[in-house]
């Protein structure tokens, strides 16, 4: 009876896990074998023909270089950046309810509205941007429009969205920290970089694993602002491999190969969660 009330108990969460996480996995598995079918001529089985053309796709190879510059420029320094504001408004500072709140503000706007605004921010001749640079004798620029600066453009606005979102999981982190271990080190004439070095960060490890999993999952499911900032560009610039998908899948009504660009994504996450487990597993300190 005890198992019974057990599975019950398991069951509702257990419904949502497979009907919205497994099933979907499983039918773009079995979707990605079969070529795309149309009213004239039907899907047909084609094995791992859709795999193999994604060695000779050279829009593939520079989409999945493009994310992997996108994820090296917004992981680390959301991260630190997200740790430096949680230390900073845990502290006795003035007006920290106001503080956090603005820290915590681009996390609950729209991604829509997000890149609308920043989009403003990048507007030649009339954004802020150019208009700081103006002041500098600098002249305008497209900033959106220049392959050597787009990317640039995208890391920064995604790093003031994300780094309050994670600076609330490091607060309250920092917040459970027994006060002793301070008091103790303070006694023992400690400097605040050796506390924070040797006690308060390997504490803050396992909130450091679960943000920086967080993380890598974000750096590749950004759609909404390309779609409303870049569409892509310019040539194929800020094509990540998530909006590629959906502009193959969405675009191009290709559904055989848009799933097998699916689960060369859900690999590639894969492998980053299983290698973040297994790198930080004795780097981890729980109390």
């Amino acid at each position: 009876m005890k198992h019974v009330y057990g599975w019950l108990l398991l069951a509702p969460a257990a419904i949502l896990l497979v009907g919205f996480t497994h099933y979907p996995a499983a039918a773009t598995l079995v979707e990605s074998l079969f070529s795309t079918g149309t009213v004239v001529r039907p899907s047909r089985f084609v094995g791992l023909a859709n795999y193999a053309a994604l060695g000779d796709d050279p829009i593939f190879w520079q989409v999945l270089g493009n994310n992997f510059w996108f994820a090296l420029g917004i992981i680390p320094t959301s991260i630190a950046l997200a740790l430096l504001m949680a230390i900073w408004v845990n502290g006795k500072l003035p007006g920290r309810a106001l503080v956090r709140m603005s820290y915590f503000t681009p996390t609950v706007l729209p991604m829509i509205a997000v890149a609308n605004l920043w989009l403003y921010f990048y507007t030649p001749q009339i954004g802020l941007l150019d208009k700081v640079t103006a002041l500098f004798g600098a002249g305008s620029h497209n900033w959106l429009g220049d392959p050597h600066t787009v990317m640039g453009c995208l890391i920064a606005m995604t790093i003031w969205k994300e780094a309050g979102f994670f600076m609330i999981f490091y607060l309250a982190a920092l917040q459970s920290l027994p006060p002793e271990l301070e008091e103790a080190a303070r006694i023992e004439g400690a400097s605040r970089w050796y506390f924070f070095r040797r006690v308060t960060f390997p504490l803050l490890m396992p909130t450091t694993l679960f943000v920086l999993i967080n993380a890598v999952i974000n750096s590749f499911r950004l759609v909404d602002h390309i779609v409303v900032m870049t569409k892509g560009g310019p040539d194929n610039a800020t094509s990540l491999l998530l909006y590629y998908i959906y502009d193959v899948g969405f675009r191009f009504w290709d559904a055989g190969y848009a799933a097998a660009l699916t689960l060369v994504l859900l690999v590639i996450l894969a492998a980053f969660a299983m290698g973040q487990f297994l790198f930080f597993d004795r780097r981890v300190h729980y109390q």
